[in-house]
């Protein structure tokens, strides 16, 4: 067993088991077995996270009642919750990369509850921005990157799927918690509501638990206690930040591509309604239309992921596909309303909303293509915070270009063509043109080396997934690596 093959079967969470136990635990390797309850268990969190992000706009009138601020004071408080969560990514990736996942994610879980329960004893803003924007946020950063980085490690053929599967409760908890935080306001005021969500917030523990925890070796402690020197101590903490990745041609290239995207793939979300009501139709139809893309929204991720690992098409190209689609349909949004009709400004929004959905899983399904399932966990925490910084800036412009020339048409078509120059930027990928999938790159460090163990300890401390890989020649007791399938990531 050689110390990529050890370093990437740790990297699927996937406790060791002894040899008269792997009869039993056979179908427990990736893409099935305890894979599933990951999935599960990023349903419940991602809807716990950005469900009830989108659906904090619920308090927004209550608190420029009671604190008498505009409009604009009271949005940062959700604004900085954003840019906590996204800031705060690449913290969580590098704690999982030095402890474990399993530890950071019920941490995680524990701050963002504990931040809506002391926002609901707030006396002022300020109180708010630290509470539920900064707490909070800390919270969701530290769930987030290392609850999808733990599904996809589990899974290889039906990743991006399972990626679906479990971002689909963005969706489904927007539609339940607007009525429900409605309701909750009504019953027990702001402070009441705010308090009941912290301890909602709190179930994201039980699904951090979930995680199966990583067996660290007793070699790779000893490395830990010896380095101690400050150059030591930076190397190890830009190894754990995965920071070599910032020098590398293709990284760079998609974190760019993925930020472009970023600045105009929230645009509708935030001005569709008001860009309806602009056009001359009633409230009721201006939010059919938002209720509208965000079903189909849950659609396109689900049937965008069955359909990416049947492994047709590369994932880029599909990216690429439902990627120029999406910034199309944006910058096709005014031209539908401003004609007048109403089932025109339907039908394109709904193909908005599939399209957006269905690029969503893979954005984060080529990132273990690029980097490798190894550096996975600090690609993915790098990559949300460098396009944390576009997401808030798209909006803003939008809103810029709308009070310059007075209507939303120029905010669609500037939001659309980001998104398609990201897609162009995509285009500039090593290897993009080919039809089979690269070899992903992988990391072999020193420290790895250090951590080999026999070939008979490696037989009984493998997980389940190394057999999948793997044989033992029983007389001579070497392992001889078998022929993985063509779209397996190695």
């Amino acid at each position: 067993m050689t110390a990529c093959d050890k370093s990437l079967s740790g990297m699927t969470n996937l406790k060791p088991k002894a040899e008269s136990e792997r009869e039993v635990d056979a179908d427990e390797g990736p893409d099935g077995g305890w894979g599933w309850v990951l999935v599960a268990a990023l349903f419940v969190s991602t809807s716990l996270v950005f469900g009830l992000m989108r659906s904090l706009g619920i308090f927004f009138v209550e608190f420029v009642q009671y604190f008498d601020e505009s409009a604009q004071a009271i949005s940062w408080i959700s604004s900085t919750g954003l840019a906590a969560q996204q800031f705060f990514s690449p913290l969580g990736a590098a704690l999982c990369n030095a402890y474990d996942a399993r530890l950071v994610v019920m941490t995680g879980g524990c701050l963002a509850g504990l931040g809506l329960i002391l926002a609901s004893q707030a006396t002022c803003l300020i109180h708010l921005y630290l509470t539920m924007g900064l707490i909070s946020g800390l919270g969701w950063g530290l769930v987030f990157t290392p609850m999808v980085a733990t599904v996809m490690a589990n899974f290889t053929r039906r990743r991006t799927l399972a990626l679906g599967l479990g971002f689909s409760s963005i969706g489904l908890s927007s539609f339940a918690f607007n009525p429900l935080f409605q309701l909750l306001v009504e019953m027990y005021a702001w402070r009441g509501a705010l308090l009941i969500l912290g301890g909602l917030s709190l179930n994201i523990v039980p699904c951090g638990a979930l995680i199966r925890p990583q067996r660290r070796s007793k070699a790779r402690a000893k490395v830990d206690s010896e380095s101690r020197s400050r150059s030591a101590v930076l190397h190890r903490v830009s190894n754990y930040l995965e920071l070599p990745l910032l020098c590398e041609r293709p990284y760079i290239t998609y974190t760019l591509a993925i930020t472009l995207l970023n600045v105009g793939y929230f645009v509708p979300y935030f001005h569709l309604v008001a860009h309806s009501r602009q056009a001359g139709f009633s409230e009721y139809q201006a939010a059919f239309v938002m209720s509208a893309a965000g079903a189909t929204d849950i659609l396109g991720r689900i049937v965008s992921g069955w359909f990416s690992d049947l492994g047709h098409f590369r994932l880029i190209h599909l990216l690429t596909m439902w990627t120029t689609l999406a910034g199309v349909f944006i910058m096709l949004l005014p031209v539908s309303s401003l004609s007048g009709s109403y089932t025109a400004l339907m039908v394109i929004s709904l193909l908005y909303g599939f399209c957006s959905g269905a690029l969503t899983s893979l954005v984060f399904a080529v990132v273990p293509m690029i980097v490798g399932v190894e550096r996975m966990m600090g690609g993915l925490g790098l990559l949300q915070l460098i396009e944390s910084g576009a997401g808030l800036l798209g909006t803003p412009l939008s809103g810029l270009l709308k009070d310059i020339t007075g209507n939303y048409v120029a905010s669609f078509l500037v939001a659309g063509g980001f998104v398609v120059l990201g897609t162009l930027i995509l285009a500039t990928l090593p290897n993009y043109f080919s039809c089979t999938e690269p070899t992903s790159p992988q990391r072999c460090s020193l420290d790895d080396k250090e951590e080999g163990l026999p070939p008979e300890l490696e037989k009984m401390h493998s997980s389940p997934s190394d057999t999948n890989r793997k044989g033992v020649n029983d007389l001579t007791g070497e392992v001889t690596n078998s022929r993985l399938p063509e779209d397996t990531v190695t």
